[in-house]
């Protein structure tokens, strides 16, 4: 299955840029889930305050908090995973996409810049790789310094604030391990989802 449909993408001509154009495509397919997950999110953090007061109210009283939580939630008829469900069906696209650009088939047989699509930064050290680097390290500080300004409005805990910081560079080191072509893939999709997000959290009420 990913053979083949890495054999499709590939018999475009342009491997590198068939990764693009369907990496875009798949998101653009995705992109109802997308809308689904940020309105729910946003239905979130209009009751985050309520559930705020909630937290300070009942303290560690850990089940107590969670009842009334869940009673805010449900008066105003939005569900606690609200904003997860979208994002988790989106799953199985993923990892399609994943495999396609790991596993051996002829799409990893193309090059780009003159370097192949199969190959690893550990092994080649290739400056393609870095030029990687640099770009999947402006999308993440970009996506941080976007979810640092939500954050004024919809406060997290420490140690969410941390992982905020932290995560989207995460993208870097997994480039590092798998071959140019899921950076590729790294590199479209991440860029997408913060432009996506930013749009979508600025166009909806």
């Amino acid at each position: 299955m990913f053979a083949d449909l890495g054999a499709a993408l590939a018999s475009f001509g342009m491997p590198a840029l068939a990764i693009i154009v369907f990496t875009m495509a798949v998101r653009l397919m995705l992109h109802p889930l997308a809308r689904a997950a940020v309105r729910g999110e946003k239905a979130k953090a209009k009751l985050a305050p309520e559930i705020q007061k909630l937290q300070k109210k009942y303290g560690k009283d850990l089940v107590r908090f969670s009842e009334e939580s869940q009673k805010v939630y449900k008066r105003n008829g939005v569900s606690m995973f609200a904003g997860m469900l979208p994002m988790l069906a989106t799953a199985p696209f993923f990892m399609v996409m994943y495999q396609v650009v790991t596993t051996p088939n002829p799409l990893l047989a193309g090059t780009i810049f003159g370097v192949p699509l199969s190959a690893h930064f550990l092994s080649t050290f290739s400056w393609a790789f870095f030029v990687l680097f640099a770009l999947l390290a402006v999308v993440a500080y970009v996506t941080v310094k976007w979810q640092q300004s939500r954050m004024t409005t919809t406060p997290q805990p420490g140690f969410m604030t941390g992982l905020i910081k932290v995560l989207p560079f995460g993208t870097i080191l997994v480039a590092a391990y798998l071959p140019l072509a899921a950076g590729l893939y790294l590199l479209t999709t991440t860029t997408w989802t913060i432009a996506e997000r930013a749009l979508l959290y600025r166009i909806l009420s």
